[in-house]
């Protein structure tokens, strides 16, 4: 049986710490904040991240360069015989099609996944791909078990404001002074590659009912149980905690036999869409026997 090194980028929410523990290797996304460069998690913490936004300081995402790739790769190779490597979505970031690119060289020792994830979705690819490799699965065999199943995840997201999405460019100032005059709150999705509007709620309670609802409808309808029965019930959200466990209690009332993992939503979307966001989703559990 090879002996499979599984790595992932902060994107999934994974800590350094908590890599450690699992025997993973998660590599930093590196942000530029006012030209100087920070990793995540190494040297840039969540509330660290938080009082440099909030404070307006200028926030650049960026992609890991080809060396974090390859020198990583190649020491983990050293010990092992294959790798896994889970990175964030191809739609939201350039550093999946980079990891692709530089795996064509390693004579198909390095599999990389693009199932087109994020935060505790992308977490549960990782935690999915454990589980395979424990069970004698291949690195190949978990990337096409991890491709086969990529779309059968729902992420929906409420924000709190939309000052950061004008800020980055991704709605016009007049939209976003529209929806600030009427206190709207977007709730957006990811179903795939892309970030996208979902719908439009006047007010928190509602934004959470929409949310909830879509979760239930996607149990029912696309993942075959309205109950949640071997669906991931995963939460995110960014700054917020206290405002996210009472929300957990919502959702937990809901599907009151799932244990509710719930983590701070990745930086690389944090800084697009700012504090107080509230984020639910739900994947359908890979068989043991995939």
């Amino acid at each position: 049986m090879s002996k499979i090194a599984i790595v992932t980028d902060s994107n999934s929410g994974i800590t350094q710490s908590e890599a450690k523990q699992y025997g993973i290797y998660v590599m930093p996304m590196p942000f530029y904040i006012n030209d100087e460069k920070f990793l995540e998690d190494i040297d840039l913490t969540q509330d660290q991240f938080y009082e440099k936004l909030t404070d307006g300081a200028k926030i650049l995402t960026s992609a890991p360069v080809v060396t974090d790739f390859t020198d990583l790769w190649d020491r983990l190779l050293k010990d092992y015989d294959e790798i896994i490597h889970i990175p964030m979505s191809s739609g939201l970031s350039s550093t999946c099609s980079t990891a692709m690119m530089l795996a064509q060289d390693y004579e198909g020792k390095v599999f990389v996944v693009d199932n087109q994830r994020i935060s505790v979705t992308m977490r549960q690819s990782v935690m999915d791909a454990m589980m395979l490799a424990e069970a004698g699965k291949s690195a190949k065999e978990i990337h096409d078990i991890l491709m086969e199943n990529k779309m059968d995840s729902s992420i929906y997201i409420m924000l709190d404001t939309l000052y950061y999405l004008k800020k980055g460019g991704r709605i016009t100032p007049a939209a976003a002074a529209l929806g600030t005059l009427l206190k709207l709150k977007p709730v957006l999705q990811i179903q795939g590659e892309k970030l996208d509007a979902f719908a439009k709620a006047r007010t928190v309670k509602q934004a959470k009912s929409i949310m909830i609802k879509q979760i239930i409808d996607d149990c029912r309808d696309r993942f075959g149980s309205e109950k949640g029965e071997n669906i991931h019930i995963s939460m995110a959200y960014t700054h917020d905690l206290e405002a996210a466990e009472a929300f957990r209690k919502e959702v937990q009332e809901v599907f009151p036999d799932h244990e509710i993992v719930m983590n701070p939503l990745s930086l690389s979307v944090s800084c697009h869409i700012g504090p107080g966001a509230l984020a639910v989703t739900a994947t359908k559990a890979i068989p043991l026997s995939s």
